[in-house]
């Protein structure tokens, strides 16, 4: 079986990955499972919250990326990122610059953290094209004081912060932007390049989780909104219904998709956060990020069957919501030719 670009698909984490963890060991409460982004170890009176994620499909800013989209998991757990320990991998014959570029990169959005650094490892790797930047991002927090993404019940409302395609957006308006020029404007193209300001959740999650009321919570990586609202319903055992008119898309994501011909939904969206909310708790939940200039808005809630996965569109109809298979960015990165 040849794999698609991007994660590995969910049947082959379960039947292969999950399958081979080691040994067993009584601190971890929390191991590998699908849709769940971090793992939970307990040492003595404290919950440490691990993830890792690589960063592969960006260059312009690949170590802004790498600190973030790391501290964005252990965000989601209600909990503040401490420390990171990275694995950048160079293509043969790469100069010192580039070097010098990621790990200013790392330091600068480490820094906005208040995350150290802890240690990682630098290398040239015979056969990559495009620089790996791969972090490992630790937090700390009271025992048992925190969330998962399996915590969405029945009834419970979806909340989603900021809009959809963020970084897919920024990527390929930084590392397209000779392409795209044919086609927008370069106030559009720029306004695009900033939605990487928009990529962090950190306020976003801890903003929610201290208002109360949060039974879960996601970020929107690879696959989009469309993606990590599956995930979120897997790892929960539950069913869900969106509403699409209450999904924000901002107007450089709408224009740089269509170009592609990519669906929004589907593109990898860092910057945006999925809020399983009690129903009686969610207006204070979006009031609060609100007051924190933090665009919130209840898209949908969750149901018993595991098989409704359905979103009403635009138009009235109701259909099955994607579940992508690769994402959107994928498909952009390899066309040649676009219409101007």
């Amino acid at each position: 079986m040849t794999l698609p670009p991007g994660k590995i698909p969910v049947e082959i984490l379960k039947e292969v990955v999950f399958k081979n963890l080691g040994a067993k060991r009584k601190e971890v409460v929390i191991g590998p499972s699908a849709g769940i982004d971090c793992s939970v170890l307990e040492v003595g009176d404290k919950s440490i919250i691990v993830s890792m994620d690589p960063i592969t499909g960006a260059l312009e800013t690949i170590g802004w990326l790498a600190v973030n989209v790391n501290a964005n998991d252990i965000a989601t757990f209600g909990c503040e990122p401490s420390f990171l320990v990275s694995c950048i991998l160079l293509p043969e014959k790469a100069e010192e610059k580039i070097v010098q570029v990621i790990s200013a990169q790392m330091n600068e959005a480490a820094k906005a953290l208040n995350v150290a650094i802890v240690g990682g490892h630098c290398e040239t790797t015979p056969g990559l094209t495009n620089p790996i930047v791969i972090g490992c991002m630790i937090g700390m927090t009271e025992k048992g004081k925190y969330v998962t993404a399996a915590g969405a019940k029945p009834g419970d409302f979806l909340i989603l912060t900021k809009s959809v395609g963020i970084e897919g957006t920024a990527i390929l308006a930084s590392d397209r932007e000779a392409q795209l020029k044919k086609a927008l404007s370069a106030r559009v193209l720029k306004n695009a390049k900033k939605f990487y300001k928009q990529i962090s959740i950190v306020k976003d999650a801890t903003s929610a989780f201290r208002a109360g009321g949060v039974h879960a919570m996601h970020d929107s990586t690879e696959g989009g909104v469309a993606g990590a609202i599956h995930e979120m319903a897997d790892a929960s055992k539950v069913g869900v219904r969106i509403q699409e008119e209450k999904i924000r898309i901002q107007p450089e994501t709408l224009k740089i998709c269509k170009i592609y011909g990519i669906d929004p939904l589907q593109l990898i969206a860092s910057g945006s956060l999925l809020i399983a909310a009690d129903p009686r708790c969610a207006e204070k939940i979006v009031n609060s990020l609100r007051e924190e200039q933090i665009d919130a808005e209840t898209i949908g809630e969750f149901v018993p069957s595991q098989k409704e996965r359905v979103i009403r569109r635009l138009d009235g109809k109701t259909e099955d919501l994607p579940r992508p298979v690769t994402d959107q960015l994928w498909h952009a990165l390899k066309k040649r030719k676009i219409s101007g």
